[in-house]
Order: structure tokens, then sequence, then C-alpha cells
């Protein structure tokens, strides 16, 4: 861990970062401008914390963040595929206007963000981490002025970072450990002496970027074995697809589907034979146990931002990504408009919204696009030029104003086939606070091709039963599929243009993208 941190206080030290106090010839910035700690995981099911009902996976220090202030129970993805959901989190925009729809675009430059407008607004910022839109690229990206990250995935142990647009190195150690050292450098270099009485600091914008929990799972050493004696089965939505769509069942065997390889889990597949459970298991275990590393970040962010001073005056902000498919209605992975895919967990502290001994627990359905306005509403800093999202700094305080207007009722669900992981249709949907609507657009304009799915999410919150085709329900999908056309029109999707869908793959992604 030292030799982590020495390496990164020498890198800084050559970008000339280690100087305390505010940058020369900057006005000093008011000191109620809160700080920014985005904290960003990558691929957490939104129930994969204690605090939202973990049976197994213990979170004690992401937990305290929800008890000083606010869980959102319910906060979505908009599009559930890495590289589009973060530029969605970066732009308040949708997938097809960003234009990153696949997990191979480069984020455009000339596209504003909230960490631009930051920046702009005399904030000091830094990326460190995970970046991953552009698969190959590990150059400084816009609006940061301290920027660590590598190519493609990385690894869980001794990844080779790239150092602001510098030297490339192997730092050795566990992936989260070393963000953690990597971003506790970087506060102290921006972090005044006293920082609980300084009155002309800089405020700085922090964004960690995790690997974990992203497959494949590798668990550091300590947590390895912490859930072996936990009894692990497949879902039971896996077995109830009888009115689901036929491509349900045709996923099965595939790198997305229950019988696949699990990612590397199982070496012979497909395998559909009851002891076939004991790999999934295995790798479910992986997946818990990389999440309490991140709870360990989580813990010495905390600490050092308490012994600074700084924690009282820090939006932090706990999220990730897109949730993940654990086996329900036989699928791994995400892309999928069902729960476990599109739901992420949302956790905000920050003494400005609520205070620490008045947490709250916040209803209302809010989304990636809603990210950048509301931390730059929060911010006092003026919003991007275009957003689809709204700030949800109302709702979090609890103004009595804001709950007399409307907030949404219903937002639009979207994803574009791919040929590199060819296991799930386009999907275009609609979600309101009681109904799910799904469609599957062929992409060829002419009627869809797979059939469509209703679901009433408060009552059936597994979606256990495809309600599309029950004549009781013929009302309410007009009413569904004229908001999504609505939703669409609103979003400036229309023309809605997608690939063709070319069916449901049986062959493996490249293992360079995998």
């Amino acid at each position: 861990m030292f030799r982590t941190r020495l390496l990164s206080r020498s890198i800084l030290m050559c970008f000339g970062l280690l100087a305390l106090g505010p940058v020369a010839g900057l006005a000093a910035d008011p000191p109620q401008r809160p700080n920014v700690l985005f904290i960003l995981t990558d691929d957490q099911r939104h129930d994969a914390l204690s605090i939202a009902g973990h049976p197994h996976l213990k979170t004690p220090h992401t937990d305290r963040l929800a008890r000083e202030g606010l869980h959102f129970k319910n906060a979505f993805c908009t599009t559930s595929i890495c590289s589009p959901s973060r530029a969605t989190i970066l732009s308040g925009l949708y997938a097809h206007a960003h234009g990153v729809t696949n997990n191979f675009t480069e984020y455009p430059e000339d596209l504003p963000t909230w960490p631009k407008a930051l920046q702009t607004a005399g904030y000091r910022t830094a990326y460190l981490g995970k970046y991953h839109m552009g698969e190959d690229n590990d150059d400084v990206r816009g609006g940061f002025d301290y920027f660590v990250t590598h190519k493609g995935q990385g690894k869980y142990f001794d990844t080779e970072f790239r150092f602001h647009g510098g030297e490339r190195k192997v730092v050795p150690g566990y992936y989260t450990t070393v963000v953690t050292d990597m971003a506790l450098d970087w506060l102290e270099t921006v972090s005044p002496p006293d920082a609980s009485v300084a009155t002309d600091r800089q405020p700085w914008a922090l964004t960690i970027g995790h690997k974990a929990p992203h497959s494949f799972y590798y668990p550091e050493p300590k947590y390895e074995r912490t859930f072996d004696d936990v009894r692990i089965e497949y879902p039971r939505t896996a077995f109830m697809l009888d009115d689901k769509p036929a491509w349900f069942e045709q996923r099965l065997d595939t790198w997305h589907g229950i019988y696949g390889p699990l990612f590397d889990y199982r070496k012979q597949w497909p395998d559909r034979s009851a002891e076939g459970v004991a790999d999934f298991a295995r790798m479910e275990r992986a997946y818990w146990g990389t999440i309490l590393s991140v709870d360990d970040s989580v813990a010495r962010l905390y600490e050092f931002l308490e012994k600074s001073g700084q924690l009282d005056n820090t939006l932090i902000i706990y999220t990730t990504d897109n949730g993940i498919l654990s086996g329900e209605h036989g699928m791994i992975d995400k892309r999928t408009m069902h729960e476990p895919s599109i739901r992420i967990p949302l956790i905000v502290r920050y003494p400005g919204l609520t205070p620490p001994d008045q947490p709250r627990v916040i209803h209302q359905q809010v989304l990636t696009t809603d990210f950048a306005p509301s931390i730059l509403d929060i911010c006092g800093v003026p919003p991007l030029p275009k957003t689809h999202g709204a700030s949800w700094k109302g709702i979090a305080q609890g103004d009595a104003d804001f709950d007399a207007v409307p907030w949404r009722t219903a937002w639009l669900y979207h994803y574009n086939y791919e040929k590199q992981f060819p296991y799930t249709p386009n999907v275009r949907g609609v979600r309101t606070d009681r109904y799910k609507y799904i469609r599957y657009p062929h992409g060829d304009g002419g009627p869809d091709r797979h059939l469509a799915e209703l679901y009433d999410v408060q009552e059936d919150p597994e979606e256990t039963t495809n309600l599309i085709l029950d004549p009781a329900y013929a009302d309410l999908i007009g009413v569904l599929r004229k908001t999504l056309d609505d939703l669409l029109v609103a979003t400036e999707a229309v023309p809605d243009r997608m690939p063709l869908d070319e069916g449901i793959g049986k062959e493996l992604p490249d293992a360079a993208i995998r």
C-alpha cells in the first residue's frame, strides 16, 4: 500500500499538484460550495448492500452514508450497459443523444459534462480509475485537472495505469485498494492544512471509478472465502419462462445465460444439470467478495474527510453505472429492462440536503440522466445547456414547494442490439411507478418479432407474470405504448435509429472485450 501511494504522490508532484490551498491567480470560492466525491462502482446490483436488505453482504461503511444522508430506493439507469450509462451520468443525456451507444465508442470531447462545468466554475477536478469510454484510449479526457486510468477493463490485480497522459506503470496491488490510495494522495494535495476553518479554499470534485464488482470476479485474498458457507441456488424466476419471449430460452446456453460459461466459472458448458448450480454459486460468492473491498474504500475516504474537517462540506454520491442479472429469468449480465438490470444503488450524504441525524429514504424514480443537473444545482453552478434529466435537490431536501410539483411518472428505457454481444434484442420500454411495458423492435421498421412484456412491478416486483396477452390489460397497453412513443419524441429519439436484430448468437464474444 505504501509503495502505491508513494508512486502516486511522485507523479502528482510531476504535474505540480502538491501545492496546498487555492491555485495562484484564481479567486477564492465561497466556503458554502461543497466538494464532490463521486464513487462509481461497476455492475453493482441495487440490493448488493446490507442497507438494501442483502441477507449476506455486510457493508457498514456504505450503510453509514445512507444512515447519515439519503437512500434513493428507486434509482435506475436508462441504458444498462457500461459505456452508454457512464456517458449519461456525465452528460445528463440519453445514449441516442450523446452517441455512446456501445462499449467501444468515445465520449465526444465537445459535449458538455458536469465535471467540465465544475472545472469552469473554479473546482479542481480529478478522475481516478476505470473510465471505460474508448476501449483502447487512456489519454486525458476533458474536464479533469488530473486523470489516471487504463485501457480496457483493467485487472483486479496489478493493473497498468497511465498517469495524466504520461507514463504507464503497472501498479502492484488490488485494484480497489490502489485507486483508493491514489484518491487519498490527490485529496491530500488539494486539502488545506485545516479545511474545517479554511475560508479561501478551492473546492474539488473527485470521481473514483472502481472496477468492482465487474466480471470476472476476483475478490481480495482476505475475502476469498467469506461466503463459502452460504448456500446459493438459481433464482426461482430462472424456471418461469412459459409466458416470456422465446429469446429468453434461446439465451440460456450462451455467454449471458445461466447454463453458459458464467464468464469463466464453468469450464464445461452448456450445463443444465442440477450439479451445475455449484459453478453459479461460486460466481455469486466472488461477486459479493469484491464489494467488501469497496466498502473498505468508503471507510478510508470517510475517515480522511472527517479528520481533515471536510466531511460535512462534501457531497458524497455512491452509485454504479448499471445493475446486473444474477440468474433472474435465466440470465446473467445486464442490457435487458428487467429490474435487476436497470435498478442501481444510490446513496448520498451531504448535510446541505439533510442533516446527518435526519436521514431520509427517497421513493421517487430518479435516473442516471439526473446526476448532471442535480450535482450542478447542489453546487450552485449553472446547468448544462441541454439534459434529459432533472435535479433531485428539492426532493432530497424535502422542500414543501417542490413536493407540490409533479415529479416524473414515467421514463424511457433504450438499448440497441450489439453484434459483439448478440444475446439481447433491441429494447424500447417505459416504466411508470406501477407498470413496465417492454417491446423489442426488429430494427427494420416492420412489426416486432418478439413477444412484448408487461408487468405490474408493484404487485409483482420479480416480474414473474407477463400480462401482455391478458385482455384485461389491453387498454393499459395502448396507453403505455403511446407514452413510450411520446417519450421517444420528447428525448429526440425520432426517427428511432437502431441496428437490425440478427438473433441470439451462440458464439462467445471476442476474448479481448469480455
